[in-house]
């Protein structure tokens, strides 16, 4: 993309205009912002200079600085840095003047701590009655455990999510990555975007509440209504297997693993016809998804005899595209691959620590673009100045502030 298409997009992107306020760090709630950044959002990222910032800064091996990191990068992009101190009286006359202007007071603090920090909308409402608020922690304000810290893999573990992991035999396991966080960030995202719409509309702001435990719980779906409803146990399948559909699952071959997902009888078929295979895809014992079902073990016996016969390169020559099939790759290999590089998922981004940092774009595309990005705030505060200056605030009371540390 050229510098001017970048610019042309930028100057269109669907959220421009809006104002955010988002007293964050971490995972989630970062997560969230920045696809609302960009989108064009002006997220404004609250720190306190004097606790540190966001602690991602300093997260992981990885550091572009004293205050910035790769990890602080992944979720920070597009976004401006203001440092405040909200516990102080003097934060609180600054909170407040800020809230006027803006849209959406967002935050991933704990249950207990938006209303200390005074972000409720109970607390805002007589500033800004419009203004929107978006609060995701662990468990949920005004639980029993709205004061429990909380992170992503406990949710794995409480949820259910580890138990239907990995191999019968073996121990329970996480997911990779931290799929709880994100799809709770994405969740604050859609309250974020539906309190909008509503405010525009009716001129009454809102308050929108979502947590780690209940985005988990939720994501368990069908088989949780085939347990409450049918008194059924999901376990753990051989080979990371559908619980339900045969064959999906891992197969061996002749030099690693591929997963194959003939789920549905058009595939099975299909696969038959390409690949032939006496006693497999014409045993009338399998010919229907309840006889495939039933022989789950046999299938998978017969599949690996057939899949050894090849490498993994050539059963994808053979079925890639036609069945759903695809390698089992480690990390460095899916970021090598040329699909990524041919559809826009990779760019690279003028970083003062690195001249071209690479990162991953976002997954939506616009008219057929991938959207533009810009780093992440590489100083807690970096846009202090600049931001109040835009607000309202005079030069001496800019200094005033900066010297009593509250900005």
């Amino acid at each position: 993309m050229t510098d001017n298409s970048a610019s042309s997009l930028a100057d269109q992107l669907p959220l421009k205009g809006l104002k955010i306020l988002s007293v964050e760090q971490y995972g989630a709630g970062p997560f969230c912002t920045q696809y609302l950044a960009t989108f064009g959002a002006d997220v404004i990222k609250i720190e306190n200079k004097r606790l540190g910032g966001d602690v991602s800064r300093i997260t992981g091996p990885f550091k572009l600085g004293d205050e910035d990191s790769l990890y602080f990068q992944s979720f920070n992009q597009n976004k401006k840095s203001l440092s405040l101190d909200l516990k102080a009286e003097a934060g609180q006359l600054v909170l407040h003047r800020l809230v006027k202007q803006v849209d959406v007071v967002a935050n991933n603090a704990r249950g207990d701590q938006p209303k200390k920090l005074g972000i409720t909308y109970e607390q805002l409402k007589a500033v800004n009655p419009k203004i929107v608020c978006a609060h995701l922690n662990a468990y949920g304000r005004g639980t029993s455990r709205e004061s429990w810290p909380g992170y992503d893999y406990l949710m794995q573990a409480e949820c259910g999510f580890m138990d239907l992991t990995g191999e019968p035999t073996g121990l329970p396991q996480r997911a990779g990555l931290s799929v709880i966080d994100f799809m709770t960030g994405m969740n604050q995202l859609f309250a974020i975007m539906a309190g909008v719409f509503k405010a525009r509309e009716t001129g009454v702001g809102s308050e929108y509440d979502v947590c780690l435990f209940d985005t988990a719980l939720f994501q368990l779906t069908y088989p949780a209504l085939w347990h409450m409803n049918e008194d059924f146990d999901l376990s753990r399948q051989p080979r990371s297997a559908h619980p339900d559909a045969t064959p999906s699952q891992m197969v061996q071959t002749k030099d690693g693993w591929i997963f194959v997902m003939l789920q549905i009888e058009k595939f099975w078929q299909l696969f038959g016809k390409l690949v032939p295979t006496p006693g497999l895809t014409d045993n009338p014992e399998f010919s229907n998804v309840a006889g495939r079902r039933a022989n789950r073990e046999r299938i998978t016996e017969l599949m690996d005899e057939l899949f050894v016969t090849k490498t993994t390169a050539q059963w994808l020559a053979l079925l890639q595209g036609q069945i759903p099939i695809a390698p089992i790759k480690n990390m460095a290999d899916a970021l090598a691959s040329p699909f990524p590089a041919e559809t826009g998922m990779l760019q690279g981004i003028d970083h003062p620590a690195r001249a071209d940092l690479q990162v991953l774009s976002n997954p939506i595309q616009m008219n057929g673009k991938r959207l533009p990005t810009t780093p992440a705030p590489q100083q807690i505060g970096q846009h202090s100045e600049a931001l109040l200056s835009e607000f309202g605030f005079s030069s001496e009371e800019i200094a005033t502030l900066t010297r009593d540390g509250v900005v």
